[in-house]
């Protein structure tokens, strides 16, 4: 049974989903670099940061950091103006100023203040922001390839994340290492349409994706807005997509430099044997109670979760209580609201 979507309180993090209808491969090199701007655009005018992300040939990956929307600063006409080029041809942006300035010279408050709030309500809004992401990409894709109808398999998944370091870096990890999972690339900085890959690019477009990767370390959740050294995010973020319990093989003739660790045929054997797989090595999996767990964090994050969602009447009352355990490995204090059974965890990557 699908659970309702939750929407945190304040700023709040989600990881969403969104695939193409029959899972068919559409988006080439091309086509996700039209994504990647078109998700850049977005987070610029929408005030919705982007952590980091992953576009696959069929569906994309997103962890999004969506604020309190009373941070965000109220559009008047010069700023609203200001944002409009960053997503609107010259001709709409121009049109929208007439009709500011026309409402203006006929002291018409009340409707400036509808043609601002037309866009307003799209700023800090998680729903919006995947709504204009799909229908661009949608618009783009159909007139590239000349289809007609939908792109996208129904509605776009969402787990609502925890906003702490443990959380937060689990699921990004898990993002950016779906290339190496799929066998697209054998370390997550090849590939190019990836939180982690756009970051360790360099250039230009690489500031907002470290800027993303950086607001989920501890400095970052904890004093929001500062800019953590680039360095220090790479080399903890590294740490953790690299698992440290991989093996190296080192020298062919020396042997120097080989570090002993769990082979993939062994990892497999007790995945098959019901004993728990390190956070490392099941990152490097299809885990599905990243995409399908609904909320993720600690025990009590989730409890307080499930508290709101029962007393909205949106979970029965029969159910006593919201975190469950997650199987399958050690995924330390990490907890979800969903149960899952069935195929949980992936085999290894050949």
């Amino acid at each position: 049974m699908r659970l309702p979507r939750l929407l945190g309180k304040g700023r709040s993090y989600y990881h969403c989903v969104s695939r193409v209808v029959d899972r068919r491969v559409i988006f080439q090199a091309g086509e996700k670099e039209v994504f990647r701007s078109i998700l850049r655009k977005l987070e610029t005018f929408s005030g919705v940061r982007v952590a980091t992300y992953c576009l696959m040939g069929n569906h994309f990956h997103l962890l999004l950091e969506v604020p309190d929307r009373e941070t965000l600063p109220r559009l008047d006409g010069e700023s609203l103006l200001n944002l409009l080029p960053i997503l609107y041809d010259r001709d709409t942006v121009e049109s929208i100023a007439d009709e500011i300035s026309t409402a203006r010279a006929a002291g018409d408050v009340a409707r400036e203040e509808a043609i601002l709030e037309r866009f307003e309500r799209r700023r800090g809004d998680l729903s919006m922001f995947l709504k204009d992401l799909k229908q661009r990409l949608t618009l783009f894709i159909n007139k590239r390839f000349e289809r007609s109808g939908t792109l996208w398999e129904g509605r776009f998944k969402s787990v609502l994340v925890e906003d702490g370091e443990e959380a937060l870096l689990a699921v990004a990890a898990y993002i950016d290492l779906n290339p190496v999972r799929a066998g697209l690339a054998s370390r997550p900085e090849d590939y190019r349409w990836s939180g982690y890959g756009e970051a360790l690019a360099g250039g230009k477009k690489a500031v907002l994706a470290r800027k993303g990767l950086g607001s989920i370390q501890r400095e970052g959740l904890e004093d929001p807005g500062t800019n953590i050294d680039w360095k220090i995010v790479r080399d903890r973020y590294r740490r953790l997509l690299y698992l440290e319990g991989a093996e190296q093989p080192g020298d062919a003739v020396t042997g120097a430099g080989a570090r002993r660790g769990i082979a993939a045929e062994e990892v497999a054997k007790v995945l098959e044997d019901g004993t728990n797989l390190s956070l490392a090595e099941v990152l490097r999996r299809t885990v599905r109670y990243f995409s399908d767990g609904a909320v993720l964090g600690s025990a009590a994050f989730v409890e307080h979760a499930f508290e709101q969602l029962q007393e909205s009447g949106r979970i029965g009352k029969k159910r006593q209580s919201g975190a469950r355990r997650m199987r399958g490995a050690d995924f330390g204090n990490l907890r979800v609201l969903r149960d899952l059974q069935l195929r949980v965890i992936g085999p290894p990557p050949e």
